[in-house]
């Protein structure tokens, strides 16, 4: 019971935490080129579904602050296209900045995007690795009773999903991050051969903002 009220409770925080950020990034004046100045590691920030970059804007900053230069693509917009295509997005700025040792941020559906470019579309190795945060490497389940069929993408048996998950040579360099609970994916984010961290708290929005979970990725990121 303890256990079903902790879920239910992460569930509301959950949804609460993304009507908040996304009404935040709706009225956001913040503009992407603010954060391209630092002489870390370059950090490209790729959002989950029906997200734009400013749904990770707190994120963002604290990359921004720790020297990062975080680079986001606009040309995403609200991250609905497929992710071959939106790989192809991603793929293209990182080329035309000609960026070099990059890390990518990625939330959720993000993270496949950012395999997917690491998978097929960068011959030059430009990307050093990925810290992914509640990405659904094996799909999910709740996928199937979606209408809309840019969230039945999302199936695990779903031909992208499939041919990301038989790729396995490139999970050495990820980063998994998850909690103890995700309402969206009840198979988890664990992604075989990738280091897989699992954070004492649950969600899958709301996580990103957790303390945790921004002081690992600033450690993956500048690892």
């Amino acid at each position: 019971m303890r256990g079903t009220l902790r879920a239910a409770r992460w569930w509301v925080e959950d949804y609460l935490y993304a009507a908040l950020r996304q009404l935040g990034s709706a009225f956001s004046r913040t503009r992407s080129d603010e954060f391209l100045s630092g002489t870390g590691r370059p950090v490209v920030v790729i959002p989950g579904i029906y997200e734009d970059w400013r749904f990770m804007l707190p994120l963002v900053r604290r990359l921004h602050e720790a020297g990062h230069p975080v680079h986001v693509v606009t040309l995403l917009q609200r991250n609905r296209i497929a992710v071959p295509k939106a790989a192809e997005l991603i793929a293209g700025y990182i080329r035309e900045e000609n960026l070099a040792d990059v890390v990518i941020v990625a939330h959720s559906k993000g993270g496949l995007i950012g395999k997917y470019v690491m998978m097929s579309l960068d011959p030059e190795a430009r990307i050093r690795g990925m810290v992914a945060v509640c990405t659904p490497f094996s799909g999910s389940r709740y996928a199937a009773f979606m209408l809309l069929p840019s969230l039945r993408a999302f199936s695990p048996r779903n031909a992208v999903t499939l041919q990301l998950a038989r790729e396995e040579r490139i999970n050495e360099r990820i980063s998994s991050v998850y909690g103890i609970f995700d309402p969206h994916i009840p198979e988890g984010s664990v992604l075989p051969g990738a280091k897989n961290i699992q954070l004492q708290t649950g969600g899958h929005f709301r996580i990103l903002s957790h303390e945790d979970t921004i002081l690992t990725i600033l450690a993956e990121t500048a690892a």
